[in-house]
């Protein structure tokens, strides 16, 4: 029978903060496994060790065949953030899992402040992209850094966003003989330079006490986006926008392109939906490109917009859950076969069509791919004053068609089928 395997937290301060629990586990191993760090607490190990550098699928294989009483160091909780929850998962049943405090408890801790309410991410070996929606409107967020995405990288990312309203907490070493700690300003910490801290620490965002994100609504009015000048109304109009996002069934966590992007307007709404997900949108008109990139700064939404003609450029994109096409610069039918097959089991495409002649090009091209449409024509008019009394004044009628493919059909090339 196989030894189980030990993976215990150490902290900053090595072994002067384990219990002896802990350290009659690592005396007691054949096998012990860390990164340089963890491992440098114990010079005096007389068994195996092995050092952890790059991927962990090679280290998953030695440990599956391990024998030998095995410990794997990892730092603070292994479970949060760390390698405790992946062996957890890679081999159910060997792994007995023992924590140490973490830095995020450490630097909350130190400012004194529960956080249990805060929004917690993790910046360590990832990309910032698409944090600004994942914050905004929080009051409090704990982020893991690295060396690549350290503080004032942060803070110069947060400033982008135009985020102003927040303070930021640094701590380092936490726990260890080298900690410090301090509140800083976005600007001061954006000069700060790559070298200003240690690679070993955890930022704190904490929102200034009379301050506040702006709160937009779903359905934000047209008037509040950048738009091309001098002919404004190249935008999903907010009616029209707020049913075609609705067609999309959005989720949280939905991979969404949005083709013909123009304003953005669209796409901005979508990626505060899908907070967890991502957005992509693709626009042929470098103005529009412009307009779009102003956009998703004032709207703290961090999409990924490239500048092309559809459907060149959707091959830089991962494949999605949700598809909406406001514009086909004249590629109807072979953008549509692309995003067909490249949609992901159970998505939706939605399609605004303002005239008969796409509408009927858009739902043969479905039909021909195996897709259902449903088909709403929304014709919506808007209240206006006239002297001491209301009219109405009528928007141009648009068909929204929403697609999904047929279940028991699957796509014709290079898709996913939805078994």
């Amino acid at each position: 029978m196989k030894e189980t395997i030990a993976v215990i937290g150490i902290g900053d301060d090595g072994t002067a903060g384990l219990p002896e629990l802990y350290m009659d586990r690592i005396r007691q191993a054949e096998v012990l496994v860390g990164g340089e760090r963890q491992l440098e607490f114990f010079p005096d190990f007389r068994g195996e060790t092995i050092l952890i550098k790059g991927g962990l699928g090679e280290l998953t294989e030695k440990l599956q065949a391990e024998h030998r009483r095995t410990v794997v160091l990892a730092s603070g909780d292994p479970l949060f953030y760390g390698i405790g929850g992946y062996l957890s998962g890679k081999l159910p049943g060997r792994v007995e899992v023992y924590p140490q405090v973490s830095s995020l408890q450490l630097a909350f801790a130190r400012i004194g402040e529960s956080w249990q309410d805060a929004y917690i991410a993790s910046a360590h070996g990832r990309s910032l992209k698409g944090l600004a929606q994942r914050i905004d409107g929080q009051a409090k967020v704990a982020l893991l850094t690295d060396e690549k995405n350290h503080p004032g990288a942060i803070a110069r990312y947060l400033l982008e966003f135009g985020m102003t309203e927040y303070r930021v907490f640094v701590g380092e070493h936490l726990g260890g003989t080298k900690e410090r700690t301090g509140w800083y300003g976005l600007e001061e910490l954006a000069a700060s330079g790559e070298s200003g801290f240690s690679p070993l620490n955890i930022v704190i965002l904490r929102r200034r006490p009379g301050t506040a994100s702006p709160d937009w609504p779903l359905g934000i009015d047209d008037a509040e986006f950048a738009q091309r000048k001098p002919d404004k109304g190249l935008i999903t109009k907010k009616e029209v926008r707020v049913l075609s996002l609705a067609a999309l069934h959005l989720r949280r966590d939905s991979i969404v392109w949005d083709i013909g992007t123009c304003t953005g307007s669209v796409a901005i709404e979508a990626a505060r939906i899908c907070r967890d997900g991502a957005v992509y949108a693709v626009e042929k008109n470098e103005g529009d490109l412009a307009n779009f990139r102003e956009n998703i700064r004032k709207f703290r939404t961090d999409i990924t917009g490239i500048h092309a003609k559809a459907p060149e450029g959707l091959d830089q994109f991962p494949d999605p859950d949700a598809v909406f096409i406001g514009g086909s610069g004249g590629e109807l039918r072979e953008l549509l076969s692309i995003c067909c097959n490249r949609l992901r089991p159970g998505g939706t495409i939605v399609l605004n069509a303002a005239t008969i002649e796409n509408l009927s090009a858009a739902t043969k091209a479905f039909a021909e791919e195996g897709f259902a449409a449903d088909i709403t024509l929304a014709q919506i008019s808007r209240s206006k004053p006239i002297l001491d009394m209301t009219r109405f004044e009528s928007l141009n009628p648009v068909y929204i068609i929403a697609a999904r493919r047929h279940q028991k059909d699957s796509p014709t090339t290079g898709g996913q089928t939805d078994e």
